[in-house]
């Protein structure tokens, strides 16, 4: 409601413990290959809904989502460049088809209730977002690079954000490296690709998540002429509650509001 009202920051922080999601729309002749990129790479892109081609309406993500309205701001993709966009109620087509695909700042209510310290939501930042020497498994066209992004965390509490993460497999799951940047063929921490780095200080290491910008790369590579997606860190939030399974040898504490909502 905030961004169908005006809102148009990031939703680093905001409404713990719902899922937000990347939001990629194309037109319907690549809809297939695409959905079938999102399968074949779940870790990076889960797929939470699909439209029907025209439909912006998205009822299994909230009551009354309206894709085109409803993301704090967008991202219009047309013969190789972009522009923003408040909205695409003009832009509609009734061959466009929404993709919705899990976000890692969905995770982050999750880490908090947990008492995990999270600088880059204190700073209001998105955290860095870097293309990897790693390959996505292709579909069709659809063909590139995995995407992370990092974040960093106390060396103390690496074993917990490992272990809760890995329970959350809508927001990506657990991380896919800890550590040195090289080891992913990330030259410099600083030069990230999107987003705005969170560098790692003394007694902090850097951890790397699958990220859905990987379904974008993928996109650009498959020289779609015209795509509509979120803007960075501009997220549709949706009514989605993420749920947390936590690993068997992950004990919770009773007084955990996150207990209240677990599966085992």
């Amino acid at each position: 409601m905030a961004a169908r009202t005006g809102f148009s920051g990031t939703t680093v922080g905001r409404a713990p413990g719902y899922v937000q999601a990347n939001v990629y729309i194309l037109p319907e002749t690549h809809a297939a290959d695409f959905a079938s990129f999102c399968k074949r790479n779940p870790e990076a892109c889960p797929l939470l809904a699909r439209s029907e081609p025209g439909r912006y309406l998205m009822p299994g993500l909230g009551r009354g989502i309206d894709i085109r309205r409803d993301l704090p701001a967008y991202h219009v993709h047309e013969n190789g460049s972009e522009r923003p966009a408040p909205d695409i109620i003009e832009l509609w087509r009734p061959d466009l088809v929404a993709f919705a695909i899990g976000c890692w700042l969905g995770a982050e209510g999750a880490l908090a209730d947990m008492g995990i310290q999270m600088r880059h939501r204190t700073l209001r930042r998105q955290g860095g977002l870097y293309r990897t020497n790693r390959h996505a498994r292709p579909s069709g066209p659809f063909q590139g690079p995995l995407v992370v992004s990092m974040r960093p965390f106390r060396s103390e509490d690496l074993a917990r954000v490992v272990a809760i993460t890995e329970g959350m497999p809508l927001s990506h799951g657990a991380p896919v490296h800890i550590g040195d940047a090289a080891r992913l063929g990330i030259d410099d921490l600083a030069q990230a690709h999107w987003g705005d780095p969170v560098l790692p200080e003394a007694g902090e290491t850097a951890v790397y998540w699958p990220c859905g910008l990987t379904a974008l790369a993928a996109i650009q590579n498959a020289g779609l002429p015209f795509f509509i997606s979120h803007a960075p860190g501009a997220m549709l939030v949706t009514d989605l509650k993420e749920t947390f399974r936590p690993c068997p040898s992950f004990a919770l504490p009773s007084n955990s509001t996150i207990a209240a909502h677990c599966s085992f």
